[in-house]
């Protein structure tokens, strides 16, 4: 242990941390810049600031205060001591709905501030994309806007009040008219009002160099409007008082289409004399899909408010009145709102990737001109894109004349890094010749700080080092930034990265099949991070369990960029430090769809796993669960089922048989089938099948996961009666290796055949992709699709009840086997029931059931999958109501393993668990994952099930596709 750390630990309350797990999670922020602090302090309190300030003095270590660590300018980095303020001091202490004033510490998160205030009518003005998990203290330290910009100002128009510390440990409380200014501040403002009234470009998204300016006696000497966008460098921010607005009680958002970005840019500004309260621009480009959109290139999303929906419609139809559009549509429903929100908010990290798949980075992501100029300045920000070989696609606050922008930079080679700085340097240029701030809204940090001359000029830039030095005169807080910055090229954090590809085992397609590639998807923009799930939302599960950055996705990713870079985690595939972050992975795949850079941690660990215990002995749980399919295959073939049950019933004996294969106690071991599917299918032969079935239906073929195999078959058994009900012929995979044999029924006809067969079975390799075992998982698919070529001789589809199962055939199988065609051919078959029968038996109507249905949709299913046709399935069968997002928290071997069912449960009670407590009487509760329905009925004692086993109840009393009931229900 240091000095500095045996210090910090006697004089500091808060956590402390300076192991290499702690000091690897903030090496980076969201921006391309990387430095490996000393150590992290969570405060508790502001004497725990004053106590880590009068250390680091005396060591002469610099500080950094961090909120989120989304900014995008490198100003959340530092090579001293850390300061997170979202472990403690994250608390709204007080709300005045009268004053309409909040008082709020710096690690609050803004949609905390935002809940407290709703029911008063009131809210927080700035909201930047981030909301979900930027806080206070971040967004006064960048004097944050966000989209409502046009309407409630930036973060400094909020800020009543601020409680600092300083460097040298003195304790103020800034506010106007001098209040609480550091000796020395005052006379050098007073010195130089001249160069202060005429130094300033007049815009409304001026975010750039320090806002001496408010200091004016003219605009009140306001002392904590100066300190907002002062990046850290000050003093350190320990409370804020904040002013509230009044939210108005509806809005509507009118989507606004143009031909292209120049054509929307430029009415933008036309549009604020309706005071709206947004006027967001962004391009064809960023949109996944413009299904949900009018016609057009790009869009302006213009919200309003009134008292009324009525009158806030009115509001949007009077701009789309006004609007010279392509097309447009006025949305009031809430729901649509948000989801048209969403495209918005996700172009943050959407637009870190080009639409061929390359990279973007930010660096110049929020330069801002006057918005009457926005669209001869984006004409020529393209030409000078071009002029450098560069490509990007603008968005963001056009009302404000404020644009957000990812460029493909080459960061990883010398040239590329020198065309970035000429670029840069060009750049700035440029937004100056049209009146404008090089930043507009995440602040100067390191990525602008060195071209802040180019827009102020030197003297202006030296009077803000003589501010800088009033405040911190030994240079104590966040050095590098702002004033004597580092050069803008240094440090980027990409130069610490192999050059050679790393010899991985997923073939990582999106990224080229380089596995640094893959983990640079991480731009560090943080949506994992949210504390609460909402709506379908699946990311991340173990963050909002422990609230712990090591069990974000983003953290993950993090620790793997260090163990690559090899300076901090030095123990490569080994590092324990990975390890263990890995470790809550439930391997949900949310982060696949939910992040909107599509990062995938569970491969990620997966591949992590399969390196670190290379050689070396693995987790007991690994040889249990991770090769579950062949010790239930061997225990069916033994016919050793209602043993195994009766044994592991008995207490002692079950304690034993956990503790020896690495199951946590708390757990039940589930019973095994008595009857497993294919047994019940051998047994049943073609006598139950209906005449339609067996004749002429549709090829199917019903995949037997080893869930549905050995321990749901009565899964299995629904849904071959569901599929044959719909007049589909149903056959299982061939269990026989070998060449030419038909598809029907599973079973081989010929005796010359058998002599050279081998029996098998297939199997999707999810339980040993899971625990890493890759070298197995790719075995047990290769014989899978070796057993699998007949069926993909012929058009049948591959129906796969078990949505992990189905995940791992459509995703994990054409990336572990990347170098054989048919895992694409055979992953492209894949289909799970509801998609089936919308396919392949469209006329066929599902019993109606009316009846309220709960539970949450599969995490796999959410994240992979899709869920649409199953939507469309239960509507048309009268299965009312929404299922929960989140995740079950079993997540398959991940929730029966030692030391994780504390967070187990904990995500089970986020949206499931009350999900099916507050369900109306009546309601049936669906499960499509094993896993999910094994939750259920160990923590709740609710039995989930199947939707093929709630459709094939519902047949009851039905004759068939073509029978007098069939026929009524259509």
């Amino acid at each position: 242990m240091t000095d500095l750390e045996a210090e910090l630990r006697r004089a500091v309350r808060g956590d402390v941390g300076f192991d290499v797990t702690s000091r690897a999670l903030v090496t980076m922020d969201a921006s391309n810049y990387r430095r490996v602090p000393r150590g992290v302090v969570a405060p508790r309190d502001a004497d725990d600031v004053a106590a880590v300030l009068e250390v680091c003095r005396a060591h002469g270590v610099p500080v950094v205060p961090r909120g989120a660590g989304t900014s995008i300018a490198g100003q959340a980095t530092g090579t001293g001591v850390v300061l997170d303020f979202t472990r403690y001091l994250n608390r709204l202490i007080a709300l005045d709905p009268v004053a309409r004033t909040a008082v709020v510490q710096p690690g609050l998160v803004l949609d905390r501030l935002q809940e407290a205030a709703a029911p008063h009518g009131l809210r927080f003005g700035p909201d930047p994309a981030t909301h979900s998990r930027c806080t206070l203290g971040g967004m006064i330290g960048n004097n944050s806007c966000g989209s409502h910009s046009v309407a409630w100002g930036t973060t400094a128009d909020s800020v009543r009040e601020l409680s600092v510390v300083t460097a040298r440990g003195r304790r103020l409380r800034l506010g106007r008219e001098w209040a609480g200014a550091p000796d020395g501040l005052r006379p050098l403002v007073e010195g130089e009002l001249a160069r202060l009234r005429t130094g300033f470009p007049e815009l409304p998204r001026r975010i750039s160099g320090y806002a001496l300016d408010a200091l004016l006696p003219e605009k009140g000497a306001d002392v904590a409007r100066s300190f907002c966008g002062s990046e850290g460098t000050l003093a350190v921010l320990t409370e804020a008082v904040v002013d509230l607005v009044e939210a108005p009680r509806a809005r509507a958002l009118a989507v606004l289409g143009y031909a292209d970005e120049s054509a929307a840019a430029e009415a933008a500004a036309g549009l604020l004399p309706y005071r709206p309260l947004t006027v967001e621009g962004m391009a064809a480009d960023l949109v996944p899909s413009a299904a949900e959109l009018p016609r057009g290139a790009a869009w302006l999303f213009v919200e309003t408010g009134g008292e009324s929906a009525a009158r806030a419609r009115a509001r949007a139809e009077a701009i789309v009145r006004a609007a010279d559009v392509v097309d447009a549509a006025v949305v009031t429903d809430p729901a649509g709102q948000r989801a048209l929100w969403r495209i918005r908010e996700d172009a943050s990290g959407t637009a870190t990737r080009m639409p061929d798949g390359s990279e973007a980075w930010p660096g110049w992501e929020d330069c801002a001109v006057p918005p009457a100029r926005l669209g001869a300045y984006l004409r020529d920000f393209r030409a000078l894109l071009a002029a450098h070989g560069l490509r990007g696609t603008p968005y963001g606050h056009f009302g404000d004349g404020c644009i957000h922008v990812r460029i493909d930079f080459d960061l990883l080679t010398d040239t590329g890094i020198a065309r970035f700085r000429r670029f840069s340097e060009e750049l700035a240029d440029l937004v100056v010749a049209h009146g404008g701030s090089l930043s507009g809204e995440h602040g100067d940090g390191q990525a602008r700080a060195e071209l802040l001359p180019r827009m102020y000029g030197e003297e202006m830039v030296a009077l803000f080092a003589r501010a800088k030095t009033v405040w911190d005169p030994d240079d104590l807080l966040n050095p590098g930034m702002l004033v004597r910055p580092a050069p803008l090229d240094a440090g980027l954090r990409f130069s610490v990265l192999p050059r050679e590809p790393v010899d991985v085992a997923f073939g990582y397609p999106g990224d080229h099949g380089d596995f640094s590639a893959a983990v640079r998807r991480c731009v560090g923009v943080a949506k994992c991070r949210t504390t609460t799930a909402t709506g379908p939302a699946v990311m991340c599960p173990s963050f909002r369990a422990t609230g712990r950055e090591e069990h974000s996705t983003r953290g993950r990713a993090r620790l793997l960029h260090e163990m690559l870079a090899g300076e901090l985690v030095t123990d490569g595939w080994r590092s324990p430090e990975v390890r263990d972050a890995l470790d809550l992975c439930l391997s949900c795949k949310g982060c696949r769809s939910d992040c909107p850079v599509e990062v995938d941690m569970a491969t990620y660990k997966a591949e992590f796993l399969h390196h670190h215990y290379a050689g070396r002995r693995r987790p007991a749980a690994h040889y249990s669960m991770g090769r579950l399919p062949l010790w239930l295959r061997w225990a069916a073939r033994t016919r050793a089922a209602p043993l195994l049950n009766t044994l592991a019933a008995v207490g002692p004996l079950g304690r034993v048989a956990k503790r020896l294969g690495g199951i946590a106690p708390e757990r039940d071991i589930p019973r095994l089938a008595t009857e497993p599917f294919g047994r019940w299918w051998r047994r049943r032969g073609r006598a139950m099948t209906t005449g339609a079935a067996a004749d002429g239906g549709e090829l199917v073929v019903l995949w037997p996961d080893t869930f549905t195999e050995y321990l749901s078959p009565s899964v299995g058994r629904a849904a071959v009666r569901v599929l044959e009900a719909a007049g589909l012929r149903v056959a299982l995979p061939p269990t026989l290796r070998m060449r030419g044999r038909p598809v029907g029924d599973a079973r081989s006809r010929s005796a010359a055949a058998l002599l050279t067969a081998r029996r098998d079975r297939v199997c999707c390799g999810l339980t040993y992709i899971s625990t890493g075992q890759l070298d197995h998982a790719r075995v047990v698919l290769r014989r899978t699709l070796e057993l699998m070529e007949p069926v993909l001789e012929t058009d049948a589809p591959v129906v796969v009840l078990e949505p992990s199962c189905a995940a791992a055939l459509r995703g994990d199988l054409p990336e572990l086997l990347h170098d054989d065609p048919r895992a694409a051919r055979l992953a492209a078959r894949v289909l799970t029931l509801a998609e089936t029968l919308e396919r392949h038996a469209p006329g066929w109507r599902p019993p109606r059931l009316d009846r309220p249905a709960v539970g949450q949709t599969h995490c796999h299913q959410h994240a992979v999958l899709g869920d649409t046709a199953d939507r469309r399935l239960r509507e048309a069968a009268g299965l009312t109501g929404d299922l929960s997002g989140g995740c079950c928290g079993l997540a398959g071997n991940f929730g029966f393993e030692p030391g994780h069912f504390e967070v187990s449960r904990a995500c089970a009670e986020e949206q499931l668990l009350p999900s099916v407590r507050e369900a109306p009487s009546g309601a049936v509760v669906l499960a499509d994952g094993f896993s999910c329905r094994t939750q259920l009925e160990q923590l709740a004692g609710v039995r989930g099930r199947h939707l093929a086993e709630v459709l094939a109840e519902g047949l009851d009393g039905r004759e068939g596709p073509d029978g007098e009931e069939g026929r009524r229900r259509r």
